[in-house]
């Protein structure tokens, strides 16, 4: 099969781990003889140094034409100024908006070679295994009025979480969806004592829970579920949340695998369905650690783990997607590591190593 992808390298070590991430893309084309036609372009500080802008037109087209897009990072202190009128981020925001993702899946999965690699008790994280159903295009980060004005007091900003009744049972839909497939258990975390739009995601989740009589729904709120996240990780399948809730939740929970880099992601244009491709863009949760690039220290792992869900998502590839998963376990396995996840008694290797080994084990 022949497919488009666009790649989008990004800041910081997003190059570094891009490559990798196609690294093993392309071990995957060799085996199962696939074609994956990579078209690159700037995002972030990099198209702001290049083009003046964070996302050109011609890229979000490029995007638009491809199966699926793959995402390094964006983002440095160089770009930094709050002044400024443009930031790298602007670049991410004006993709997931232009492309309508609006579901961002994060799953969570301790891997038993790493249960001594975290801060918290082993017995505590063992069979941890979820995933986060973060609404990606509304609330804090998108909803109008946003601004920042001068008055006789001082200077003023505002920032609205904003929710309509169709974007709530959209990004609860998915939540059911993926529950279905999984152990049929789904948590909506909501602040629905406090606050109004909190109050609607609820009600409209009860709504469409009549849909799935299935799955089992429980409600949490934000700061319960936290703790419950640190307190005890296995109680959890899938979670759906707003976006700004789903950002804070979701970098916490990465610690429980040891570190950001070993945790993907996917953004989708669509509900999730067995047998269904959907668009989507894959990147990994870390940020660009611009103070690592180039250094061939990053942790590919996540990136890596990204193309894989972009296989099962959006190209249709489930079984291409699982042997990525196995040949990840089975690096980490026989105790190679990055230095994020390093451990006493295993092997030290770098971001390029680290990859050429997982490229070799899906070669097979």
């Amino acid at each position: 099969m022949q497919f488009e992808i666009a790649v989008l390298p990004g800041d910081g070590i997003g190059p570094d781990v891009i490559t990798e991430g196609i690294k093993v893309l392309e071990a995957i084309g060799k085996r199962f003889n696939h074609s994956f036609n990579l078209h690159e372009g700037l995002v972030g500080g990099a198209a702001i140094d290049a083009e003046g802008t964070a996302l050109s037109d011609a890229t979000i087209k490029m995007c638009r034409q491809a199966d699926a897009v793959l995402l390094g990072a964006v983002g440095g202190p160089k770009w930094d100024d709050p002044l400024a009128k443009v930031h790298p981020e602007d670049g991410l925001l004006k993709l997931r908006g232009e492309l309508g993702l609006f579901a961002n899946l994060r799953p969570v999965k301790v891997s038993p070679m790493l249960v001594d690699s975290t801060n918290l008790k082993p017995e505590v994280i063992r069979g941890a295994d979820f995933i986060f159903v973060r609404e990606l295009t509304g609330g804090l980060y998108f909803a109008q009025p946003k601004k920042r004005w001068e008055t006789a007091k001082g200077r003023m900003a505002t920032d609205s979480m904003t929710y309509s009744e169709q974007e709530i049972e959209r990004i609860v839909r998915v939540g059911f969806e993926l529950a279905r497939l999984r152990r049929k258990k789904l948590t909506s975390v909501d602040k629905a004592n406090v606050l109004e739009s909190s109050r609607l995601w609820r009600q409209v989740a009860m709504e469409v829970a009549k849909e799935y009589p299935d799955v089992a729904l429980d409600h949490m709120l934000v700061d319960a579920c936290s703790m419950r996240l640190i307190q005890n990780p296995t109680y959890f399948d899938v979670l759906v949340t707003e976006n700004m809730f789903g950002d804070i939740l979701t970098d916490e929970a990465s610690m429980l695998a040891g570190s950001m880099g070993m945790l993907p992601s996917a953004s989708l244009a669509g509900v999730p369905k067995e047998g269904v491709r959907i668009f989507g863009m894959y990147e990994p949760i870390h940020g660009s650690a611009p103070r690592r690039a180039g250094l061939d220290m990053a942790n590919p792992i996540a990136i890596i783990l990204s193309v894989a869900m972009m296989l099962r998502y959006s190209l249709g590839l489930d079984k291409e997607a699982s042997v990525i998963e196995k040949a990840v376990d089975d690096v980490l396995s026989q105790g190679y590591r990055t230095y994020d996840i390093m451990a006493e008694g295993k092997t030290k290797v770098g971001t390029a190593e680290m990859g050429d080994l997982i490229a070799k084990k899906v070669k097979g």
